[in-house]
């Protein structure tokens, strides 16, 4: 297929009936945690109340019900931590039920000791306390099993979204699962083709697990295209050696072993964790910049007439891609929308104004609204264009790991550029430098990691190679 039709195939919505399932799964995942977790607040408080009355005779009783609203920020967080509400107590209630009990009895621990510390446990009932504790338990236990009968009715027999893509490999029947034809629907692993890519990551997109079965010569190719997709990804295969597989996953029920090349490199409360740092910050930096963007935008207005705002093709999360905001700093005909000539120190392209929003990196401040929109992150890879080189290369062909940094949202700084890593990528170890930083990045990911990232940006916003 030629690079036109390619492209005209490839920003045609997919067509796959499934994915709004897949969506709506997920999201009936996360309806079911909140359910559970207002559930437990509320047993948790009504334990206390019914101690107090059963050992007092009265439900709102100092000694009985302060320890529950102190108890039950420590059980919420405790609880959160140790996965008392994930895939795993939906598909084992006991497992979930073992969970809040480990969280309860750690909580009561904590406060006790907390307590006694600051002489407050004189104020606490004992048997009100231990009474309160005992009942929560019980109901704790009544209510997951209650939530076990709902949660089967609700998700059947997997609360899995199980994607399985038949690329001409064994036969797979894998029950419980959503199987598609990777010929119909025009998949290719394509390493090459950032299009194909971007196909298969709308396939992908809300997926817990993916599985391709492929003929020997592809899965190189497939287990390649899976580890940037963001997802746990699995490819029918016996070369663990020679795809770099993470483990052995063995499928009982269809009698075959799969290897597993790739997971998403964030859990849920981290996603959640790192997205909130996202929508909390943007919002308050586009509060404090917004005279910035004005006057920088009159400027630009002034000085040639033509748009404000710049839009470019980049390559995002999951190697999809994404129209990434800047301000306009080249001349309007100069402006390449794919990327296809890195900018030069010296470029006749850029503006007199342009030139100084580069320099102090004003012109990437739109970005905030990408981070918004989810597109970007604060903290991530940097996204590039479709066309950039690295010396005469494209960027994949340089090193096809290149692919496995968009397993997260691309950021607006990152590991790479703090450590002076930006500017035209003029020869191969341009690129290379960034690539180990961002996979770096990727591996050693914490939310402290984050902050000291974007700490340590103001440091690097006027920067020499930042033309």
């Amino acid at each position: 297929m030629n690079l036109a039709a390619r492209v005209s195939a490839d920003t045609a919505q997919p067509a796959l009936a499934a994915r709004s399932p897949a969506r709506s799964l997920e999201q009936r995942r996360l309806q079911f945690y909140l359910a559970q977790v207002v559930a437990d607040v509320v047993l948790l408080l009504g334990a206390f109340l019914l101690a107090g009355l059963v050992y007092r005779g009265e439900a709102f009783t100092l000694s009985t019900f302060l320890p529950a609203q102190l108890l039950l920020p420590l059980y919420l967080t405790i609880a959160l931590y140790n996965r008392t509400y994930s895939i795993e107590s939906l598909r084992n209630w006991k497992s979930g039920l073992l969970g809040a009990v480990t969280a309860l009895v750690i909580a009561a621990t904590l406060l006790s000791f907390f307590a006694f510390l600051v002489k407050i446990n004189m104020v606490f009932s004992r048997v009100g306390f231990v009474l309160g504790a005992a009942f929560t338990v019980v109901l704790f236990a009544a209510a997951r099993a209650a939530f076990d009968r709902l949660a089967r009715r609700i998700f059947g027999a997997s609360p899995l979204n199980v994607l399985v893509i038949d690329a001409g490999g064994p036969a797979v029947e894998l029950p419980h699962s959503i199987h598609i034809s990777a010929g119909e629907h025009a998949l290719v692993p394509a390493l090459d083709d950032p299009h194909a890519l971007d196909r298969l990551a709308r396939f992908v997109t809300n997926m817990d697990q993916v599985i391709v079965s492929c003929p020997v010569d592809e899965r190189i190719a497939w287990a390649m295209a899976l580890k940037g997709a963001g997802v746990h990804g699995e490819v029918l295969s016996d070369y663990m050696n020679e795809i770099g597989a993470l483990g052995v996953v063995r499928r009982d029920e269809i009698g075959l072993a799969t290897l597993l090349v790739a997971t998403g490199p964030l859990g849920v409360r981290d996603r959640m964790l790192k997205r909130g740092l996202d929508i909390a910050l943007s919002l308050v930096a586009l509060l404090v910049i917004a005279p910035i963007l004005l006057l920088a935008a009159l400027a630009i207005k002034l000085e040639d007439g033509g748009p404000v705002v710049f839009r470019q093709r980049r390559i995002g999360r999951r190697n999809q891609l994404f129209s990434i905001f800047k301000l306009r700093t080249m001349t309007v005909a100069g402006s390449d929308a794919d990327g296809n000539r890195s900018t030069e120190k010296g470029d006749a392209r850029i503006t007199r104004i342009g030139n100084f929003l580069r320099r102090t990196s004003i012109d990437e401040l739109p970005q905030l609204f990408n981070v918004l929109k989810g597109d970007m992150s604060l903290v991530g890879p940097r996204p590039h264009a479709i066309g950039s080189l690295a010396g005469d290369k494209l960027f994949w062909e340089v090193d096809q790991r290149y692919w496995h940094r968009h397993s997260l949202r691309p950021g607006l700084t990152g590991l790479a550029q703090i450590r002076g890593l930006r500017g035209a990528t003029d020869q191969e170890s341009d690129l290379s430098s960034r690539l180990q930083a961002d996979l770096e990045y990727l591996a050693g990911w914490s939310i402290l990691r984050d902050i000291r990232i974007l700490f340590a940006t103001v440091g690097v916003l006027v920067h020499e190679r930042a033309f």
